[in-house]
């Protein structure tokens, strides 16, 4: 069967503009809470494999703390990127595995949050059949943008 096409660039620019003037420590714990919403679909595939759980843990130890390393937070987010590799190529588990991945990099980099959010959508994508694809991730899309901006008021 034909694999449907998602494309998350159609998002970037909402995200770039929403994530803009955000403190780096808001935008790592919008990047978990958008990961945490999908990553069920990676443990419920492969419950087996806590890479991508790990790297969650590992971006919520540096949103705790602010303890920071780069060799542990690269290695977190490359594994969690090798787990969703491993089991194939665009499946809503794989797409999960990739948020959790963007996400722990958001400690890093505050633009990974934006590749956290965007993966998210692509797992809800792909999860739902094309009738309902759509206004599944546009409710996600409401969900998340609506997020940053609450944690943004907690600033």
């Amino acid at each position: 069967m034909e694999q449907r096409r998602f494309s998350l660039t159609q998002y970037k620019q909402d995200y770039l503009n929403a994530i803009s003037n955000t403190d780096h420590r808001t935008l790592a714990v919008w990047a978990n809470d958008c990961t945490e919403r999908v990553i069920h679909y990676f443990e419920e595939s492969y419950p087996n494999d806590s890479r991508p759980r790990n790297a969650i843990a590992i971006l919520q130890k540096w949103i705790d703390t602010g303890d920071f390393s780069m060799n542990i937070i690269r290695q977190a987010s490359l594994e969690a990127h090798a787990a969703a590799k491993e089991y194939g190529n665009d499946t809503s588990a794989c797409s999960a595995a990739h948020s959790a991945g963007q996400a722990v990099a958001t400690a890093h980099v505050p633009t990974h949050s934006i590749g956290s959010a965007l993966y998210a959508l692509r797992a809800v994508y792909r999860e739902n059949a094309d009738d309902v694809a759509t206004y599944k991730v546009d409710t996600e899309k409401d969900w998340q943008l609506k997020h940053l901006n609450e944690l943004r008021v907690k600033e």
